[in-house]
């Protein structure tokens, strides 16, 4: 897939592809954020968020790499300081007149509120669309999900309707609301409109 594998920077935060060497790191994370994740994430017996081995996430690297050659997907860790700090998947990306993906991301507890997901997001959007050639992005959150939908809201990110029972979440299928842009939305990039309007002094998730 053109634009794939990449790293991208802005500031402290970065996006890089996932590896098998992160397997230690992502369990340690994903335990310690169990409470602070598990109403938001998606019910997949693949991936459950208490697993003492360390088979649930190269699973998921074996999955997301295939996808990704197979230019159906883009894995990515959200680093910190160079730190591991969360995933950022662009997946479901639909070629042909379509041109379409869904985003979506999860961030340690530890580094909310510095504005780490926004800016991750934008950079994750732009590559999406000037690089790898995609015309649109949805991101479908939970009404309850405060935190999640300040992202997409700050970001400047449409609010499109209810899906209702559109993902089987924390024990029962779950409404979501569909936030979207296109590349029309921000001609001169998702990025600089972020860094543009945000405050100095950044409360963002």
């Amino acid at each position: 897939m053109r634009g794939w594998p990449v790293t991208l920077t802005e500031g402290p935060v970065g996006l890089r592809p996932l590896r098998h060497r992160d397997a230690a790191t992502w369990r340690e994370l994903r335990v310690r954020n169990a409470d602070w994740l598990r109403p938001w994430e998606p019910t997949n017996p693949e991936t459950p968020l208490f697993r003492s081995g360390l088979g649930p996430y190269l699973g998921m690297v074996h999955t997301m790499r295939r996808e990704a050659r197979q230019g159906l997907a883009l894995p990515w860790v959200i680093t910190y300081d160079g730190a591991f700090a969360g995933q950022l998947t662009i997946g479901a990306i639909v070629w042909g007149s379509a041109r379409s993906a869904q985003i979506g991301y999860w961030v340690d507890r530890q580094v909310a509120g510095r504005g780490v997901t926004p800016t991750a997001v934008a950079l994750a959007v732009d590559h999406c669309f000037f690089a790898v050639g995609l015309h649109r992005v949805e991101a479908n959150i939970r009404p309850e999900n405060a935190a999640s939908r300040r992202v997409v809201e700050k970001l400047g990110f449409r609010e499109e309707g209810v899906r209702r029972r559109h993902l089987h979440i924390d024990g029962a299928w779950r409404d979501h609301i569909c936030y979207a842009l296109t590349v029309e939305d921000v001609p001169g990039g998702l990025r600089a409109r972020w860094l543009a309007g945000r405050p100095r002094s950044s409360s963002s998730p």
